[in-house]
């Protein structure tokens, strides 16, 4: 995997998290998974954890897709909609299991967002992974 791709690819990641994180759950949604057991004041926020948090869900990623030899925009997008699907559902049902207070609606909510946030972010990393790459000529 070259390293430098990665390091681009998991900070844009990281990046992309974040602000989509803000689109879906802090505008979009944020009715939605309030009623839902996933409060979120902007206010109690701790900003240094969200950011490195984000960074370490982008660097993740970019890992799974280096490592899966993806390149393009939608092996990053198929690959990331799984990850994120898989991980956050693990997380969620964690959560749920030891009483986080969230609702069956609000998992099936977070996980959807998650799948969908991570197919976008996976396929702008699989695009940075693949850029570069040359063309095999065709005989």
């Amino acid at each position: 995997m070259n390293s430098q791709k990665f390091l681009v690819g998991g900070i844009v990641a990281g990046i992309l998290f974040f602000l989509l994180g803000y689109v879906f759950y802090g505008l979009l949604l944020k009715s939605f998974f309030d009623e839902n057991g996933m409060v979120a004041d902007m206010d109690k926020m701790i900003w240094w954890a969200m950011i490195v948090g984000n960074l370490a869900g982008g660097f993740l990623l970019a890992y799974i897709l280096g490592k899966s030899k993806v390149s393009t925009l939608g092996g990053g997008a198929a690959t990331g909609f799984v990850v994120g699907l898989l991980m956050s559902l693990s997380f969620d049902l964690v959560m749920y299991g030891i009483g986080h207070g969230m609702t069956t609606k609000g998992i099936a909510g977070d996980v959807a967002v998650s799948a969908v946030m991570s197919a976008i972010v996976g396929s702008v990393v699989g695009v940075i992974l693949g850029s570069g790459k040359k063309a095999v000529a065709m005989a």
